[in-house]
């Protein structure tokens, strides 16, 4: 079959011909019709990021496609059926403390690395092989709507935030870095799972202003200005009440001073979920202060990627039309081409702006 192979960190994608993936027990194998290519891609590519990768390794995480083979363990999949490939894989051997790799991205950890010398090979191929409980049914979809499907692997990430931060109907969220395609996703499923409102922060305000284009008044903006003081004041007056929930999804150059000002703004006994990259390129930690914190009964948790379950729940929520895949703009390239559109992706990170690949 046909993939885009990294050999080196630093050096393109090689597009060439490697040996079909063999089904084992406990095991399906896909065939792939899109997958996302995220804004940091070339990051990863260049070893930028020093993400956990052993090569040569075919790049990409995550799928939509069509299931072409299944283990014997499989009750309910069938050849044919469109299914979500779920790059969080996970260890079988401990159920509290599983290990985790991200098929196609990272290994994570160490841990995670002896998962990816296994599940080794991610969705840039004509064909990739998961455990059975990685691939989702999503029902029938028409084959041109693949590419817009991947949108799920975008939305599932602050949806595992809002899961943890057990987020209700009705109350109020704060959505610290609403500008990027994380952020803005996570203002699309607040309000999918029922949100009264959603309190978007960023830095651009022409993004904040299309967020509230797209989904109305429920959501209000605060163009965060660097001041921890004022821009909390700003959040708390731009809330239609107290603020129940954060989820801070800011990206790596951000700093702790960002995110304490968004979790310093939550109402007592609420919740905060981090699932930001801040730290990960050095730099002081999170300073908050634990009177605050024990007097006002806060609960903090920090969540990477999401629960098993939730590709499930996710697909309910666009099927029922809460939350609208058509807010996702596709760019689409074929595997020939997944070098450019690394770069396309690289030069195009704006919310609802996605990059695909179609093996």
């Amino acid at each position: 079959m046909k993939a885009a192979v990294l050999k080196s960190f630093g050096s393109p994608l090689a597009i060439e011909t490697v040996a079909d993936p063999k089904l084992g027990n406990g095991e399906v194998i896909v065939d792939v019709a899109a997958s996302r290519v995220l804004a940091y891609a070339n990051e990863v590519l260049s070893g930028a990021r020093k993400y956990l990768l052993e090569l040569p390794v075919v790049f990409g995480p995550g799928a939509i496609g069509r299931v072409r083979a299944t283990g014997p363990d499989a009750t309910r999949l069938r050849p044919g059926d469109w299914v979500y490939c779920d790059p969080t894989v996970r260890s079988r051997d401990n159920a509290l403390s599983p290990d985790i790799t991200l098929l196609g991205l990272t290994g994570g950890s160490e841990g995670g690395l002896k998962l990816h010398r296994y599940f080794h090979d991610g969705a840039w191929a004509e064909q990739m092989r998961l455990p059975t409980e990685n691939v989702v049914p999503i029902g029938s979809i028409d084959a041109k709507d693949a590419g817009r499907w991947c949108a799920l692997g975008t939305l599932l990430v602050p949806y595992g935030g809002f899961l943890a931060a057990k987020l209700q109907p009705g109350e109020t969220v704060l959505v610290n870095g609403a500008t990027g395609a994380f952020g803005s996703a996570a203002v699309a499923v607040a309000l999918g799972m029922g949100a009264q409102c959603v309190v978007a922060t960023g830095r651009n305000e022409k993004t904040l202003a299309d967020l509230v284009r797209r989904f109305g008044a429920r959501v209000r903006t605060v163009r965060m200005q660097g001041h921890e003081d004022d821009d909390r004041v700003r959040i708390m007056q731009g809330a239609p009440g107290p603020i129940d929930c954060v989820l801070d999804i800011l990206p790596p150059a951000a700093t702790p001073m960002q995110v304490r000002t968004a979790i310093l703004s939550v109402r007592p006994h609420g919740r905060v979920a981090l699932m930001g990259g801040v730290g990960m390129q050095g730099g002081p930690g999170l300073d908050l202060p634990y009177p605050w914190m024990m007097r006002n009964c806060i609960s903090i948790h920090g969540q990477w990627m999401y629960p098993p379950h939730a590709a499930v729940l996710m697909t309910g929520l666009i099927r029922a039309g809460l939350v609208d895949l058509d807010q996702f703009e596709v760019t689409a390239f074929d595997l020939d081409h997944a070098n450019e559109a690394v770069a396309h992706a690289a030069a195009n990170s704006a919310p609802f702006a996605m990059t695909v690949v179609q093996p």
